[in-house]
């Protein structure tokens, strides 16, 4: 028996050898009788049944059209977009450019310090101050990150200077001992309710949308969370975590000036404010969160992306970042409260440039999101490749979630955070700026001329003289 195993075992190496020799010496034989026959194929065949046929079919229904119409049909059911942004293209902010001081006034030399602190919600009691005018978007806890990305991302917006935003997930005892600056989302939910934690945070921002998916809510069966997150929100046994779509049955705006008031005397006194996603209708949607009697507004444009969103919110719904803060701006300049209630933006903001150009479009402040998960996750997004998401090393749900490093994801975070903020100076050295507060549209132009009309800015194709004539 023995014997017969050998046999067999030396003929299958033998076998690979000579087939091994026979691919090295014959491979570019093979690849070209290979290419040939596959080239035959695909030339000789009639269209309705060529391979090829995908290119057109792909170009007019599109990859990803055709990936989730095909997830549709396979569940039947409503599809959530994973880090669900819009495949909209949006207008934005890359047909903007900022104008440099080079012949007076001149830049400011690149020792000098540039002043980039922040105040959201001057008319508190209690206003919060942050040294860098970008803070960490609301990725909540169970609902979309695990406990090592917030315990990372909580550390590195303290190193930072800034804050974080808790998200409309569970709050981690750990992470409000972590983080310096911290932001209470006020969700549509029953857990971070507690007056112990609305006492311990900076600024409390009520959450009626977003970008992704306005102000819908939605239901994750007890399969889908399950672990610690549970606990933490207060959750039983098998009963399903609800994000709802109102505050209160029957909801009134009364309702909501009600409840700013309570969370102002609850928490001291620290800024409250309101997020919502940029629509149609957005000075109709100030003017009401004006009457609340709120400190600051955050808008949500519509690239704005997360963990799950259905595709025709996402789509479908909303106005581009650069409208919303454009007409968010102008409204609150014409009610005469610009520099008293604070602006925050986000949605679709990647880079230093898209984050320096939202404030010197009026903003205040910026949340930072997507692109600050993919900062913290950095090189250890590489657990999950090839086979997995990058996002599978910091989702709650994730596969490689305790494989993450909290040290290597503050460091990388907080690295970020830093070199965005260091370009953004130089940027305004280059204008010849000493402060963001310095900063405003003048400092814009635009090559689109749509778009410098709309914003109110010069056109790169007139000369200063013909736009003094207009």
């Amino acid at each position: 028996m023995q014997n017969i195993l050998f046999y067999l075992t030396f003929t299958m190496v033998s076998i690979l050898f000579v087939l091994t020799l026979f691919m090295l010496v014959f491979w570019r034989w093979i690849m070209k009788q290979l290419v040939k026959k596959a080239g035959q194929i695909t030339l000789t065949d009639s269209y309705q049944e060529n391979i090829m046929e995908l290119m057109p079919g792909l170009r007019h229904m599109g990859i990803q059209n055709m990936l989730e119409n095909s997830l549709r049909a396979t569940t039947g059911k409503i599809l959530f977009r994973p880090l669900g942004g819009s495949s909209q293209k949006w207008p934005h902010l890359d047909q903007i450019t900022f104008i440099p001081a080079q012949t007076t006034p001149f830049p400011i030399n690149g020792e000098d310090d540039v002043d980039v602190q922040v105040t959201i919600g001057p008319r508190a009691k209690k206003p919060m101050q942050i040294k860098i005018p970008l803070m960490i978007s609301g990725m909540g806890y169970g609902v979309g990150l695990s406990e090592q990305a917030r315990l990372s991302l909580a550390e590195a917006a303290k190193n930072a200077g800034t804050a974080i935003n808790s998200g409309e997930g569970g709050i981690l005892p750990e992470e409000l001992d972590t983080a310096g600056k911290y932001i209470l989302q006020f969700s549509k939910t029953k857990w971070a309710k507690e007056v112990d934690m609305i006492k311990r945070a900076d600024m409390i921002e009520i959450k009626l949308g977003q970008g992704s998916v306005f102000g819908m809510g939605k239901k994750i069966p007890p399969k889908d969370l399950t672990g610690r997150a549970r606990e933490v929100m207060g959750l039983k046994e098998n009963e399903e975590a609800v994000i709802s779509e109102h505050f209160y049955e029957n909801q009134t705006l009364e309702d909501l000036k009600v409840l700013v008031e309570k969370l102002r005397n609850l928490s001291g006194g620290v800024p409250i404010g309101v997020k919502i996603g940029t629509g149609g209708k957005i000075e109709e949607d100030i003017d009401h969160l004006i009457d609340l009697g709120i400190d600051f507004i955050a808008i949500d444009g519509g690239q704005a992306a997360m963990k799950e969103s259905p595709p025709i919110l996402s789509d479908d719904f909303g106005i581009p970042t650069l409208h919303g803060v454009v007409r968010a701006v102008n409204h609150l300049e014409k009610r005469k409260l610009k520099g008293h209630i604070s602006l925050i933006v986000s949605g679709g903001l990647l880079v230093p440039g898209h984050f320096l150009k939202v404030l010197a479009l009026g903003a205040d402040a910026v949340y930072v999101g997507s692109a600050m998960l993919f900062a913290v996750s950095h090189t250890q997004s590489l657990n999950a490749l090839p086979f997995e998401p990058p996002t599978q090393a910091v989702w709650y749900n994730g596969k490689f979630k305790d494989q993450f490093n909290v040290e290597d994801g503050v460091n990388s975070a907080e690295k970020f955070l830093t070199a965005c903020t260091e370009e953004m100076e130089m940027a305004l050295r280059a204008m010849g700026k000493r402060s963001l507060k310095e900063l405003s549209k003048k400092d814009l132009i635009s090559y689109d001329e749509l778009t410098a009309q709309m914003i109110g800015i010069p056109f790169s194709f007139e000369t200063s003289e013909n736009q003094e004539m207009k």
